[in-house]
């Protein structure tokens, strides 16, 4: 039979999309595609698409491209005695939790930039592994050891040890002759990241960013988290830079080098305590954060403040920020410094 003008044009249109479909299949499976601009929306995405392009800011990283690798994390002390510290003007996230004796310490996470000089570098608690398997089982642990029971837990969590003691990470580590021991253990990104010798698994985004800001957020200046007399930490709002800098008491946090600490976002947890049974040479108690559950939070962007909640299912979840009506709470884009503060502590902010 013969095919009638529009037969003719449906079959010429069918022949075409074949005749594309298997180029576009042959370039696909022999690579030559992924140098064709426009081909990876054709074959469903390449390898190019599928790598990270964000740090853990939220913001693109300077090539255009995050790096392939996990997230690294180092512990650094908190007492007078080991500031001015370093370092932390470089990291992607930083905690800091409360330990023994009403001090606190430091989970400085890197992942898009990289620093020369990590420290003073101190040992971990029963805290870390929860927080960081947020970040994925493949995140890097850089720490000065800890107790027996904190060891047992970072070994059945997964995490990448490398702490300062065993053999594979050991030369990753120097002591400053200039300090005093034990705030003299210093380190660098580039030293854990080689002794690691891992690639690949870029670490899982813990938080919302974008510019949408809760209508009835707070003006907000200062941020006073009376932790203890040696953390008596404020966040003061600098509206020019559009960042919060840091002090303790009156006293600019600076770091080596003189740079004051500084965050675009401060977010605010307040959180349980669990007895570990686990005490310091002074007798203290060594307590544990309870980072699975909910509780009151407050997120300080932009010289705002938005109260809400966090909330954690599992310790295999992310830690989700929620605003009064149950949206999740957009950070603005930039290093983001977390408080897990004790729930007795108030949160006094002007």
């Amino acid at each position: 039979m013969a095919l009638t003008r529009r037969g003719k044009l449906v079959a010429a249109i069918i022949t075409t999309v074949i005749v594309l479909g298997s180029a576009v299949a042959v370039l696909a499976l022999t690579g030559v595609g992924k140098h064709i601009p426009g081909l990876r929306n054709l074959t469903g995405g390449s390898d190019e698409q599928s790598k990270p392009r964000l740090c853990l800011t939220g913001r693109r990283a300077p090539s255009g491209q995050a790096p392939d690798r996990p997230a690294l994390a180092i512990k650094v002390e908190n007492l007078p005695e080991a500031r001015p510290q370093a370092g932390l003007d470089k990291a992607d996230i930083v905690y800091e939790e409360p330990v023994e004796g009403g001090i606190t310490r430091f989970i400085v996470i890197f992942y898009c930039q990289g620093a020369k000089r990590v420290g003073p570098v101190r040992s971990a608690r029963l805290t870390d592994p929860p927080i960081l398997l947020q970040f994925g089982k493949e995140t890097l642990f850089g720490y000065a050891g800890g107790a027996g029971k904190t060891l047992a837990a970072i070994k059945q969590s997964g995490l990448h040890d490398l702490r300062y003691n065993i053999p594979v990470a050991e030369s990753a580590y120097v002591r400053d002759p200039n300090r005093t021991a034990p705030h003299n253990l210093y380190t660098s990104t580039a030293a854990l990241y080689k002794a690691a010798h891992v690639k690949g698994s870029p670490p899982r985004p813990v938080f919302h960013y974008g510019s949408h800001l809760f209508r009835k957020a707070k003006a907000v200046t200062t941020i006073h988290l009376d932790f203890s007399s040696s953390s008596d930490v404020f966040w003061r709002y600098k509206a020019d830079k559009k960042e919060y800098l840091r002090f303790h008491g009156s006293v600019p946090h600076t770091l080596e080098g003189g740079v004051q600490v500084s965050a675009t976002n401060v977010v605010v947890m307040l959180v349980s305590l669990r007895d570990t049974g686990i005490v310091d040479a002074a007798g203290n108690p060594s307590p544990e954060v309870e980072s699975v559950g909910e509780g009151r939070a407050f997120v300080f962007r932009d010289g705002k403040m938005i109260e809400g909640r966090w909330m954690r299912r599992s310790r295999g979840g992310v830690i989700k920020l929620v605003d009064p009506k149950n949206k999740p709470i957009q950070l603005a884009r930039g290093r983001t410094w977390v408080e897990l503060l004790p729930k007795d502590i108030p949160v006094q902010a002007t």
